[in-house]
């Protein structure tokens, strides 16, 4: 199993194309959008086989979103968010994001986040609004202090 790190931003799904003489991985616009990634700032970028890719021999990175163009034309498999909006699901927070609040990884390094936590808090939540590659949520108790 791959190993995710605390500093991961965003995750998400595209084809790796070939343009001229490179290699060109696109970043779809909400992804930043919906994100804390800033344009102009350098990320590290790792490609990881997905399940369409492995069985077509192609290679993708991974990506949680609603079907898109992508996805009809047969070239790469969208994953749905692991989470819905009114579902309360316990969570860890591992992190802080850029505004303070508190990070959450769920299934697929899917990520919530939940303001007025911090790092170690075990917090029962309720998810709020889902986004193709990021959840809000509002913890429904008071977050355990671990």
């Amino acid at each position: 199993m791959t190993e995710i790190p605390d500093s991961l931003r965003t995750l998400y799904e595209t084809t790796l194309e070939e343009h001229d003489d490179q290699y060109v991985v696109s970043v779809p616009k909400e992804v930043v959008t919906d994100s804390s990634l800033e344009v102009g700032d350098v990320y590290r970028v790792a490609l990881l086989r997905s399940q369409v890719g492995a069985e077509s021999g192609g290679a993708a990175a991974s990506r949680s979103e609603q079907p898109s163009e992508e996805s009809s034309t047969g070239r790469g498999q969208v994953q749905e968010p692991p989470v819905e909006e009114g579902e309360v699901r316990t969570v860890t927070i591992d992190t802080l994001g850029d505004q303070g609040d508190g990070i959450a990884k769920v299934e697929r390094g899917f990520i919530v986040i939940v303001p007025g936590t911090q790092p170690g808090d075990r917090a029962e939540v309720e998810i709020t609004d889902v986004k193709e590659s990021v959840a809000f949520a509002e913890p429904v108790s008071e977050p355990e202090v671990r």
